[in-house]
């Protein structure tokens, strides 16, 4: 089949319909191959190439919130952007209120520090959805934790290891994120804050929002001193690394170690239509979550500010984790 795809390909330029279809594989292919890593991880199984320390440096931790002023953007992919999923079509207006974000996301130490309060057992931290998962799942802890004394360890690709502490949490579902943000006084940000964060930069003269960008550093695609993502360290980095990621307003890896939970539901842009491929997205709308910027086992090919994932809230077996905003 691939011979004959490439045969199809060879020496003509493809028709709008071939070229939508031959993409959609191959990205589609790297969404699967992520997936089969966390397969891995819930199997118990190696990963290729990983070793058997999660934290690819101790790069340290990022403290703090930028302010990002807010104000009207265009939300979604562009009709120049090349291929993108439906779901991304079309860029819209939308206003975003100002925001305080974090510049990194929520490290192993941090959410550490929520169970170490015992705030799986603690209803005020829960909404009526999170409890009731909480309760039905028996969750007392994130997922391959586990306690050795007063220590925290976890599995890593079935090796028990100490926790990466000043790397951002992973497999954590939604719900926990919410948790640890009614908890820490804080908040999931928007997937528009989100998106503004990434893919916007200020104005010299008067600091507002303007322009937009396909990655959160500018234009130049994604190389491994700017994203940990596929290829880069085969497995997670301290949320200090890569700092020629940083997007304009000074938010780090906004691209690449986790995907983020944004607090917004998985719900179709004005007008959405559905491409030919048409159970990727309309099935879902309602039921999910969004989640941005990509991990550390996503291809790079793939990834953009306007890319959004979702899974439902209760999942806890894919390479996520978040980042917090003020909640005034």
């Amino acid at each position: 089949m691939q011979e004959g795809v490439l045969a199809k390909l060879d020496g003509a330029e493809p028709s709008p319909e071939t070229a939508y279809f031959v993409l959609l594989s191959v990205f589609h292919e790297d969404m699967h191959n992520e997936a089969f890593a966390c397969a891995g991880q819930l199997l118990g199984h190696g990963l290729p190439g990983a070793g058997g320390e999660a934290l690819s440096s101790n790069g340290g931790v990022l403290e703090g919130d930028v302010a990002i002023p807010g104000g009207e953007m265009m939300l979604g992919a562009m009709l120049w952007d090349g291929f993108v999923f439906d779901n991304e079509k079309w860029a819209h207006p939308a206003t975003v209120n100002p925001c305080r974000m974090a510049r990194a996301p929520v490290t192993f130490r941090d959410f550490a520090a929520f169970c170490d309060v015992d705030g799986y057992r603690r209803r005020e931290f829960w909404s009526e959805s999170g409890w009731r998962w909480r309760e039905r799942a028996g969750a007392s802890m994130p997922a391959y934790w586990s306690r050795n004394g007063t220590a925290w360890e976890w599995q890593w690709f079935g090796r028990p290891a100490a926790l990466p502490l000043d790397a951002p949490v992973m497999f954590v579902n939604w719900f926990e994120a919410d948790a640890y943000c009614r908890w820490a006084g804080r908040r999931l940000p928007t997937e528009a804050e989100w998106e503004m964060a990434a893919a916007t930069q200020p104005n010299p003269t008067d600091g507002r929002v303007e322009g937009r960008r396909r990655y959160p550093w500018g234009e130049a695609v994604p190389g491994p001193e700017r994203a940990n993502l596929y290829g880069s360290t085969g497995r997670l980095a301290a949320v200090a690394a890569f700092a020629g990621g940083d997007s304009a307003w000074g938010c780090r890896q906004m691209m690449g170690n986790v995907w983020e939970w944004t607090g917004s539901d998985f719900l179709p842009y004005p007008g959405f239509v559905v491409d030919p491929y048409r159970d990727y997205s309309a099935p879902w709308y309602g039921s999910h979550k969004v989640l941005r910027g990509g991990c550390f086992m996503t291809a790079p090919r793939l990834m953009r500010n306007t890319l959004r994932n979702f899974y439902t809230p209760d999942r806890r077996d894919v390479f996520a984790g978040f980042r917090t905003c003020a909640l005034d």
